[in-house]
């Protein structure tokens, strides 16, 4: 069955709002509900990639509370936190990390503007201290409570929710896929178009196939896999 145009519409519209200089790094946060809310948050807000942390042995599952934002958001598994914080420092990210400690500022003190990586730890034991000692800025969210700590779920929407508050009112959100890599934003309205077709071509090491700009594949294919599009 071919593409509908509002469905290509739709994928084309969320993608061309994507931002890939927003992002999160999850640091041993395994527990299902929580890494598939925190998907749905980076879904939400625009983010496109995600990082995460496991602890030895433990599978990356999800839960009906992702509501498929893993389909669109990628997750990219880290063998260990300082590597990882090496490789978003090389990409230009500033690292923010949620942190109760004495140079901790309120999150809503920090600009979120610029490429800008949160890491949140599990919220039975936070972030690993070397973590901690090795973000840019520790940030807190405050609370006026009892309790003095929030589901990292909800931490990481509240910080993600902000950076795109403050890059709306900046006028620095993308519109027109700006915020993608033009070779990537071409790579993945393909994937996000068609699975089934971007799977076959990467089994026979052949380029994607060119878009026509209702959506449609610009060439030829074998008639079995255009049946199944």
């Amino acid at each position: 069955m071919p593409l509908l145009p509002r469905r290509f519409e739709r994928i084309q519209g969320v993608l061309n709002r994507r931002m890939e200089n927003l992002t999160v790094l999850l640091e041993h946060v395994d527990k299902p509900h929580n890494l598939s809310a925190i998907l749905r948050s980076c879904d939400a807000v625009g983010v496109l990639d995600a990082h995460v942390v496991s602890l030895p042995g433990r599978a990356r599952t999800f839960n009906d509370t992702a509501k498929g934002s893993q389909k669109w958001v990628s997750l990219h598994p880290q063998e260990g936190t300082p590597t990882a914080l090496t490789r978003l420092r090389d990409q230009g990210f500033r690292i923010f990390g949620t942190h109760l400690g004495v140079n901790a500022l309120d999150y809503r003190q920090c600009d979120f503007t610029g490429p800008t990586a949160f890491v949140l730890g599990a919220e039975k034991w936070g972030l690993a201290e070397a973590t901690a000692n090795g973000v840019d800025q520790a940030l807190f969210i405050p609370m006026i409570g009892m309790v003095q700590s929030l589901n990292v779920s909800v931490a990481a929407a509240i910080l993600l929710f902000e950076a795109l508050r403050q890059r709306q009112a900046a006028g620095l959100l993308p519109t027109q896929g700006e915020g993608v890599a033009p070779e990537r934003y071409r790579r993945l309205l393909v994937e996000w178009a068609y699975p089934q077709v971007a799977a076959w071509c990467r089994r026979e090491g052949r380029p994607y196939p060119a878009l026509t700009a209702e959506g449609e594949i610009a060439e030829e294919l074998p008639r079995t896999l255009r049946l199944r599009c």
